[in-house]
């Protein structure tokens, strides 16, 4: 991952929480640490699931890159707060936080308990409180950072099918980061979501073995593909 020119992140440290995938592949939170990487990061690979993380670093120093795993559960906010608290205790500083986590259950609203809610409530949202808030006082004494999270389209429009939470919560986690970004904004810390569609990932086809069983994947991709415009 090394060129003629310096890169652009070259000596800077980006936290990616949900780093792995949930099937063998590239799913966005392995694709993010990818690109810092390849930009010149030092990229801290957490996930709960060690493994997971693990191939996203073996990916990035077989390229070349710099990158380690780190453990953390985003349902519990001390776990969370202890990452961070590692991050900057070993580097002394963390330029980039990058929140990638999406959990949901699909189905109609009233199949959907009070626990389904606060879980994935917890997990898309109050992880980036948490997160962002643990991270913010380096990156204010750095005099620079940059927050960004992943949310999806189904927060601006029905996804197609009944996802109240994860819908729900996504919309909250892309207004989170336009309020923080006009709080941080004379602190020179950036904050962006990006909304994404549907991607072709891991975890795609696992979510449609599971809703359409033994049929034959290639045929459920190419029927959802044919429907895009």
């Amino acid at each position: 991952m090394s060129g003629t020119a310096t890169p652009e992140l070259s000596g800077r440290v980006a936290l990616v929480i949900g780093a792995g995938s949930i099937a063998p592949g590239i799913g966005i939170g392995r694709a993010i640490c990818l690109a810092l990487a390849r930009e010149g990061a030092h990229v801290v690979a957490a996930d709960n699931d060690l493994a997971a993380a693990q191939v996203t670093c073996d990916m990035i120093a077989e390229a070349g890159g710099r990158a380690e795993i780190s453990e953390v559960d985003v349902l519990d906010d001390a776990s969370v707060e202890a990452l961070v608290a590692r991050v900057t205790g070993r580097h002394g500083r963390l330029d980039i936080l990058h929140c990638n986590v999406g959990l949901g259950k699909s189905g109609p609203s009233d199949t959907t308990s009070a626990a389904d809610w606060r879980r994935i409530s917890d997990a898309n949202l109050t992880s980036l409180h948490v997160a962002s808030q643990a991270a913010i006082p380096t990156m204010r004494t750095q005099g620079a950072g940059v927050i960004t999270i992943t949310s999806s389209i189904a927060g601006i429009r029905y996804p197609g099918f009944p996802h109240l939470a994860y819908s729900a919560t996504k919309a909250a986690a892309s207004h989170f980061a336009t309020a923080l970004a006009v709080e941080l904004a004379p602190d020179n810390i950036r904050v962006n979501s990006i909304v994404a569609g549907l991607i072709d990932t891991p975890r795609i086809g696992v979510t449609l073995a599971k809703s359409y069983g033994d049929r034959d994947e290639a045929q459920m991709r190419a029927a959802r593909d044919a429907s895009c415009p």
